[in-house]
C-alpha cells in the first residue's frame, strides 16, 4: 500500500490543481480544511454559484446546478457543515435566486454550456432537463440540512424534495447512475437534518437499497475498460448503511483500486470528449487527480491504508 500511496502522492504534486492539492493534503498530510475552501472559493461567482470547470467535463464560467453541486460535493468530502460560511450561504443565495430553476428542478445543463469547451453530455440541447433529478435531488437534500428552517428557501427545498422522491417511488428502478446518487445524497442530507417528515425516508431508503445492488455493474471484466457504476458511487466506508447488501463488490473494488493502479500514480479514466481535444487533454488530468482523492478515501474507508 506504501507503494500505491507514493505513486498517487507523485501524481498530484505534479499535476493536480491547487485545490485537488489542497484536498489531499487534508486527507492523506493533516493539511487544513481551510486551504480547500480557501481554494474553492475561487470557483465560486457573485451569485452563489459555480463554475470555471469545477466539474472538469465543463469549461462553462458562469454558474450552473452541476457545478454547484460539485461545490456540496467537496464540502461534504471534508465534513464542512458551518452553514453560516460565506461559500454556503452563496450556495444557498445561488438556489434561492430563480436561477436555472423552472420551479420544480434546477436545470441538469444550461444554455451556455454550449459556449466553452465541454464533453457531449453537458450540452444543452431541448430535451436534456425533462424528468431529470440529477442534480435536484442533491441541491434539494442541501438546502434541507443547511438553510434556515424558517426561510422561503427551507419551505422551497421541502416541497422539491417531496416531488423528487414522490417521482422516484413511483418510478421503476431508475437507469441512470447518477441520479441515483443524488436520491442517495437526498436521503443522507435528510436524515442528518432529522426531516423524516418531510417526504416518505423510510420507503426512500428501502427503494434505494432495492435500487443499489441493480445499478452497480455486475460485469466485473467491464470495470477496468467501460463507464460503469461500483459501490464507491454511493457510499466509501463499511459503515454505509448500503455495504451490507454490496459487500462483496465493495470488498472487490478495493482490490480493483489497488490492483489497477498505473506506472504514474493515477487510474484509467474510462470516458472523452467527442470534441476540444486540446481542452480534454487538460481536464483528463484534473479528472485524474480527483479520481486518485476518490480511491484513496475509499481504501481509507475499508481500512486498506
Amino acid at each position: 500500500m506504501n507503494e500505491v500511496m507514493k505513486r498517487a502522492k507523485e501524481f498530484i504534486y505534479r499535476n493536480a490543481r491547487p485545490l485537488d492539492i489542497a484536498r489531499w493534503q487534508y486527507h492523506f498530510e493533516n493539511g487544513s480544511r481551510e486551504a480547500v475552501l480557501n481554494a474553492l472559493s475561487y470557483y465560486q461567482n457573485e451569485d452563489g454559484g459555480f463554475g470555471h470547470a469545477l466539474e472538469a467535463d465543463s469549461w462553462n464560467p458562469y454558474s450552473s446546478p452541476i457545478q454547484t453541486m460539485t461545490a456540496t460535493e467537496i464540502l461534504r468530502e471534508i465534513n464542512f457543515t458551518d452553514a453560516s460560511h460565506p461559500i454556503i450561504r452563496g450556495i444557498l443565495n445561488y438556489l434561492g435566486s430563480g436561477k436555472d430553476f423552472d420551479g420544480h428542478i434546477w436545470f441538469n445543463t444550461i444554455k451556455s454550456n454550449n459556449d466553452y469547451p465541454h464533453a457531449p453530455w453537458w450540452h444543452q440541447s431541448d430535451d436534456t432537463n425533462r424528468n431529470n433529478y440529477n442534480p435536484t435531488a442533491c441541491l434539494a437534500g442541501f438546502i434541507i440540512k443547511y438553510a434556515e428552517k424558517n426561510s422561503e428557501l427551507y419551505a422551497l427545498g421541502c416541497r422539491i424534495a417531496k416531488e423528487a422522491a414522490d417521482y422516484y417511488l413511483l418510478q421503476d428502478f431508475l437507469s441512470a447512475m447518477h441520479t441515483v446518487h443524488c436520491y442517495v445524497r437526498l436521503l443522507e442530507y435528510a436524515l442528518e437534518a432529522g426531516a423524516d417528515g418531510i417526504f416518505d425516508v423510510n420507503a426512500l431508503k428501502s427503494k434505494l437499497k432495492e435500487q443499489l445492488p441493480r445499478s452497480i455493474t455486475k460485469d466485473k471484466s467491464q470495470w477496468g475498460v467501460s463507464y460503469v457504476c461500483k459501490p464507491s458511487l454511493f457510499f466509501k466506508n463499511t459503515e454505509s448503511f448500503f455495504y451490507a447488501d454490496n459487500k462483496e463488490m465493495a470488498d472487490y473494488e478495493c482490490e480493483f483500486i489497488i490492483k489497477t493502479q498505473l506506472e504514474d500514480g493515477s487510474w484509467f479514466i474510462p470516458w472523452g470528449w467527442a470534441d476540444y481535444q486540446e481542452e480534454w487533454a487538460v481536464s483528463k488530468n484534473w479528472w485524474k487527480s480527483d479520481m486518485i482523492i476518490s480511491n484513496l478515501l475509499y481504501l481509507k474507508g475499508f481500512n486498506k491504508i
